[in-house]
C-alpha cells in the first residue's frame, strides 16, 4: 500500500493557520476512497488541503516541487518538468518537458525507468520530499525519496533538483536480497541473425537499467562522450562517438547528448561515474539506443556488493533538457556541474605551487627549504603553497631518502605528523611565514589504502587533527585505488568526516594521474582534479599537449575543477635539442597562460628558477584580480584544436559579457579567425585584459567567429568582452 506524508511534501508552503498540522501519512487508495464518499463541506475543505499541501512548490522561493497526485508523480522547476506514473513506487516516465524553450517530450514505454530484475511484485511504495538547506559547499536543493521493494529487495530512488538547473539528479540505493540481479552486457550485434521478419528485431533485455525513456522521432543525432584519466598512461583524455541509434547497440562514456532534430532540442544523461576504464561492476556500456529508445546501463554494484541492512548507493543520473544548439546543450551541463560544489573565491580560487615538479622528491624538503620556497612563491604572486610527498614522518614508497611503504601506515600512529628531523617546530613557522605572505598552506595526503579503507576514520582525523593544530585544508589526495564498493563508501566516509570537521572548508585536490580513482565525474563535490604528472626531466611536457588536454576537457567538464601545471622552462633544456616545441621556446608568461581557464599550478620549485621568471608575479597578480569572474563564466573551447601551430583559445561566458583567451601557436598567420559560441552578426567590444591586444570594437561572423591579431609566434591574449546593444 503506498503512502504519502502530505505535511513533509510541503510542510515549508502551509500557510500558518496550519502550522499546528503534524505528518500524516494518508494511503493513497484510502485517500480516493475518501474523496468518493465525502460530501459537502468536508469534501471542500479536504480537497482543498490536497491543492495545497500537494499541488505547491515546495517554495515560493525556490521554484523547485513535487507532488504525487493519485497516480501522477511531477517534479521540476521553472527550468523542467518530468511527469512519471506512480506504478507503485517503480515510476514509470510519463513526459519530459522544457519549459523555458516550450518541449514537451511523451515516453512510448510502459515499463519502469528503472530496471534490476524481473518477475517480482511490487509493494511498500512510499513518497517524500525533503529539503536540504544551502551550506559551505551545496546550494539548496529539493528531494523527492521514492522507495519500494521488489521481493526481497528494497529500493530507493532519491530525486534531485535546485533552482538554477534544467536537471534532476537521481540517486538509487539497494538494501536486501536481490533475487538475481539482471546482467550488464547487451546483446553483440555481429551475433544476431539478418533482419527478414519484425520478430528479427527483438532483442533481450538482460542489461541493468538505472533510467530510460523511449521518445517519438527518428531523427536523432546522438554523441556518447567516454573520458580518460590514469594520465600518467594516457595523453589523450578525451573521445566523442557521434551516430545515429538504430538498432539495438550499447556505447561507452559518462555523458550522453541527444539531439532532435525536428525540434531542434534534446537532452543529456550524465552518469555521475568513473571513466568506463575504471567503473565498478563494469558490463562494457554505459548506454543503450534503439532508435528513440535510450537508457543508461551500469549500476556500479553487483549482487554481491547488496546488504542485508545497510543501503548501497549505485552511480548517479542526471537527466538534463535543452532546446537550441550545441551551445544550449552544454550550457544546460555546465549549469548543473556548477552546483554541485560551491565555488568559493577565498577557498577554491587557487594559484596553487607544489614542491614535486622539479623531480627532486622529498631530498629537499625541510623547514629552511620551505621558508625559502615560500619567500619565491611570495615574488610570483602564489596563493597556495603544497608540500608534497616528504613533511610527515613516515616514508612513502616514492621517498628518495628511504624505502618506504603505505602497507598498514597505522601501525606508525605518527606516520601523519610532521618529520621532527625536517620539521623540528612542526609546521608552525611554515604556516606562520605563508600567512605574513598572504599563502595558504596546503599538504600531500596518501589515505591508508589496505582493506578497503578500512582506516578511514584515523585519515579522517589526522587531515582534521592538521586542520585544527594550524589551520592547514587543502590536501592532495594521492594513491587511491578503488577497485570494490566497500572502498568507494569508505573514502566518501573519510571525505564526510574531514567536511565534518573542517565546518566544510577542506579541500581536495583530487590526483588523477594513476590508479582506479573518480575520474572527472565521481567525488566532484570534495574539491578539484589534480590533472597529469609532466616532467622536462623525461621529456614528456611539451605546452600545447597540456593545453590540447585542458582543451579537450573543457567542453565537457568546468576546467575551473581542473589543476593545470606550467613547468620551469629553464630545466633540461639539452634533452629536448631543436624541438621546435620544447618548453625553453616560450615565454614563461605563455605556460602560465595555458592554465588560466583552469586552476594554475607551479610546478617546480620556486628557489631553481632563474631571476628573470620571478617577473612573471606582475601577470599573476593580474589574474588574480580576474579569475573568480572568469571562472563564474561557462568556459568553453573556441578556435581550432591546440596542435602547436593554430589559433586556439577559450571563452568565457556570461550574460551579454564575457572573456576570451585567445593563444597564437606557432603559426605564420599573424591574424587568426576564430569560431566563438557568440552568435553571428553581434556587434561586441573586446578591451586587452592581459598579455598582447589592442582594443577593438567588431561584428561576429559566420559561427561567431571573431578575428585577433598577434604580432609574434607562442603569444596569447586575455580580452574582456561586451555585446552592445
Amino acid at each position: 500500500m503506498t503512502a504519502i506524508n502530505y505535511y513533509e511534501i510541503n510542510r515549508r508552503c502551509l500557510p500558518q493557520s496550519f502550522g499546528h498540522l503534524r505528518p500524516q501519512v494518508i494511503p493513497v487508495p484510502i485517500l480516493a476512497k475518501i474523496k468518493s464518499n465525502l460530501r459537502g463541506g468536508v469534501y471542500t475543505f479536504l480537497l482543498v488541503l490536497s491543492l495545497l499541501v500537494a499541488g505547491v512548490p515546495c517554495s515560493a522561493q525556490d521554484g523547485c516541487y513535487s507532488r504525487l497526485d493519485q497516480d501522477t508523480l511531477t517534479i521540476g522547476n521553472q527550468f523542467i518538468e518530468r511527469k512519471f506514473i506512480w506504478n507503485k513506487g517503480n515510476v514509470i516516465t510519463y513526459s519530459l518537458s522544457d519549459k523555458k524553450g516550450g518541449k514537451v517530450w511523451f515516453n512510448k514505454l510502459r515499463s519502469p525507468d528503472f530496471y534490476i530484475q524481473a518477475g517480482t511484485a511490487l509493494q511498500n511504495g512510499h513518497y517524500e520530499v525533503l529539503v536540504r538547506k544551502e551550506d559551505a559547499i551545496h546550494i539548496a536543493e529539493q528531494e523527492t525519496v521514492i522507495s519500494f521493494a521488489i521481493g526481497a529487495l528494497d529500493v530507493r530512488r532519491v530525486y534531485r533538483v535546485n533552482a538554477q538547473s534544467a536537471s534532476i539528479a537521481c540517486e538509487t540505493y539497494l538494501k536486501g536480497q536481490p533475487a538475481g540481479m539482471a546482467g550488464e552486457r547487451a546483446a553483440n550485434a555481429v551475433d544476431q541473425k539478418n533482419i527478414e521478419f519484425a520478430e528479427d528485431m527483438k532483442v533481450d533485455v538482460s542489461a541493468a537499467v538505472l533510467d530510460q525513456f523511449k521518445l517519438d522521432g527518428f531523427h536523432w543525432q546522438v554523441k556518447a562522450v567516454e573520458f580518460f584519466d590514469v594520465t600518467d598512461w594516457n595523453n589523450n583524455l578525451v573521445l566523442e562517438n557521434k551516430f545515429i541509434p538504430y538498432r539495438k547497440k550499447g556505447y561507452r562514456g559518462n555523458l550522453l547528448f541527444a539531439h532532435n532534430q525536428e525540434k531542434e532540442a534534446g537532452f543529456f544523461f550524465l552518469k555521475e561515474a568513473p571513466g568506463a576504464a575504471t567503473q565498478l561492476a563494469y558490463g562494457g556500456q554505459d548506454f543503450t539506443t534503439e532508435f528513440g529508445h535510450f537508457a543508461v546501463n551500469g549500476l556500479g554494484l553487483n549482487a554481491g556488493d547488496v546488504r542485508q541492512d545497510d543501503w548501497r548507493k549505485a552511480y548517479t543520473v542526471v537527466l538534463g533538457v535543452y532546446s537550441g544548439q550545441e551551445f544550449n546543450q552544454l550550457q544546460a551541463l555546465r549549469t548543473y556541474q556548477k552546483t554541485i560544489r560551491k565555488n568559493e573565491p577565498r577557498r577554491d580560487e587557487m594559484v596553487m605551487m607544489n614542491t614535486w615538479g622539479d623531480r627532486s622528491q622529498d631530498a629537499k624538503v625541510n623547514e629552511r627549504f620551505s621558508l625559502l620556497e615560500l619567500e619565491a612563491a611570495a615574488k610570483l604572486g602564489i596563493t597556495h603553497f603544497q608540500i608534497d610527498d616528504g613533511w610527515q614522518q613516515g616514508k612513502s614508497p616514492n621517498s628518495a631518502l628511504a624505502k618506504g611503504s603505505f602497507t598498514n601506515i597505522w601501525n606508525k600512529p605518527n606516520y601523519w605528523k610532521p618529520d621532527t628531523v625536517k620539521y623540528p617546530n612542526g609546521l608552525a613557522p611554515i604556516v606562520k611565514s605563508g600567512k605574513a605572505l598572504g599563502i595558504e598552506i596546503c599538504l600531500w595526503f596518501n589515505p591508508s589504502i589496505q582493506h578497503d579503507y578500512a582506516d578511514w576514520e584515523k585519515d579522517a582525523s589526522a587531515m582534521a587533527g592538521l586542520y585544527r593544530t594550524y589551520g592547514i585544508r587543502t590536501f592532495k589526495i594521492d594513491g587511491l585505488s578503488i577497485p570494490n564498493k566497500q572502498s568507494e563508501i569508505n573514502l566518501t566516509k573519510m571525505f564526510n568526516k574531514v567536511w565534518s570537521e573542517t565546518a566544510n572548508q577542506a579541500v581536495f585536490n583530487l590526483d588523477a594521474t594513476a590508479g582506479r580513482r573518480g575520474g572527472y565525474h565521481l567525488f566532484t563535490e570534495y574539491g578539484n582534479i589534480f590533472l597529469e604528472n609532466r616532467y622536462t626531466d623525461w621529456q614528456n611536457y611539451y605546452p600545447y599537449w597540456t593545453l590540447r588536454n585542458l582543451w579537450q576537457l573543457a567542453k565537457y567538464v568546468p576546467p575551473e575543477k581542473l589543476q593545470i601545471e606550467f613547468l620551469n622552462k629553464w630545466r633540461n633544456t639539452e634533452k629536448y635539442g631543436r624541438d621546435p616545441f620544447a618548453p625553453s621556446g616560450y615565454t614563461f608568461e605563455y605556460l602560465f597562460a595555458i592554465t588560466m581557464a583552469g586552476q594554475p599550478l607551479a610546478w617546480f620549485e620556486g628557489t631553481g628558477l632563474p631571476k628573470e621568471a620571478l617577473q612573471l608575479g606582475a601577470l599573476i597578480e593580474k589574474y588574480k584580480k580576474v579569475q573568480h569572474d572568469l571562472h563564474q563564466g561557462t568556459i568553453l573551447p573556441i578556435g581550432e584544436e591546440p596542435s602547436g601551430k593554430s589559433w586556439t583559445g577559450f571563452q568565457s561566458v556570461h550574460k551579454d559579457r564575457g572573456y576570451f583567451i585567445v593563444f597564437r601557436e606557432n603559426t605564420p598567420d599573424g591574424t587568426g579567425i576564430l569560431e566563438t559560441w557568440l552568435p553571428e552578426k553581434v556587434k561586441i567590444q573586446l578591451k586587452p585584459v592581459l598579455g598582447r591586444g589592442k582594443p577593438m570594437i567588431q561584428t561576429t561572423g559566420r559561427k561567431g567567429a571573431v578575428k585577433v591579431a598577434l604580432p609574434a609566434i607562442n603569444d596569447f591574449v586575455m580580452y574582456s568582452y561586451t555585446i552592445l546593444k
